[in-house]
């Protein structure tokens, strides 16, 4: 399991002074590109392969909210891996509360640049062989 830590910053809060909603997203989005990074695929490497994976799901539960300064523990790890699908789940808690804020998931395919599918086992075997050991 991979974890990611993010301060919630003063322009993520709303008038109520909690984190905004739409932030926890993004915040998923940090913790993957980090996750990918750490295991040697990052979207840059991936890019330079021609291998895109576009988000085609996100489901999200809130469970408590946050605030200006405090630190956030994204935890991740792959769910489910099938050649052309992957499912990344996302746990974030509070360092500071210690209270779990929001459970998730994206859902992710792999394409090429004319939007065709790939299959990493056939295509990209050294990704594949990643993706299978992480789930």
């Amino acid at each position: 399991m991979n974890e990611y830590i993010h301060k919630v910053q003063y322009y993520e809060t709303d008038k109520m002074q909690i984190t905004h909603h739409s932030n926890y997203i993004r915040w998923m989005e940090e913790a993957r590109v980090d996750f990918l990074e750490n295991i040697g695929w990052g979207y840059e490497k991936l890019e330079q392969h021609g291998i895109y994976s576009p988000v085609i799901g996100i489901n999200c539960e809130y469970k408590n909210s946050t605030r200006f300064n405090e630190k956030i523990v994204i935890h991740i790890k792959i769910k489910e891996y099938r050649g052309v699908r992957l499912v990344i789940q996302y746990e974030m808690k509070s360092l500071d509360t210690g209270k779990i804020v929001l459970i998730g998931e994206s859902e992710h395919c792999f394409i090429n640049k004319e939007g065709k599918p790939i299959i990493l086992k056939k295509q990209f075997p050294e990704l594949d062989k990643v993706l299978y050991s992480l789930k």
